[in-house]
């Protein structure tokens, strides 16, 4: 099993608080086994994007931190990522979100290149 397979953690269904304990134990103890890194949860199974799957995400991060480590999402949900982006997590914590066939986050699609032509306005 490669080490980012060890780090994973799938999380499914509706997130609350009352998961949040288990969760974050999952991710202490991920971040360390025996490869320590980044804790990667996938949560593309996580059916809710809302304020309390904002608070669990945010809670995981923390346990992470505490452990001396970060989270890294995995595939989530296009209105999850929204709703991350517009409480201001992905930019605050430094959340890092990867998208399986997408480019990382932030990076542009390669040999993407913008040309100015002479006499357009300036933006």
């Amino acid at each position: 099993m490669a080490a980012d397979e060890e780090n994973l953690i799938r999380i499914a269904g509706p997130l609350g608080p009352a998961d949040v304990p288990h969760l974050s134990e999952r991710v202490a103890a991920a971040r360390h086994g025996p490869h320590g890194g980044d804790v990667i949860c996938d949560v593309a199974a996580v059916t809710t994007a809302d304020l309390p799957t904002v608070d669990a995400v945010a809670r995981l991060h923390l346990a992470a931190r505490r452990a001396g480590g970060r989270i890294r999402l995995r595939n989530p949900t296009p209105a999850l990522l929204a709703l991350l982006g517009l409480v201001g997590l992905v930019e605050l914590l430094g959340l890092v979100v990867e998208m399986e066939g997408h480019p990382e986050q932030r990076e542009p699609p390669g040999r993407v290149q913008e040309a100015v032509e002479a006499g357009d306005p300036a933006l």
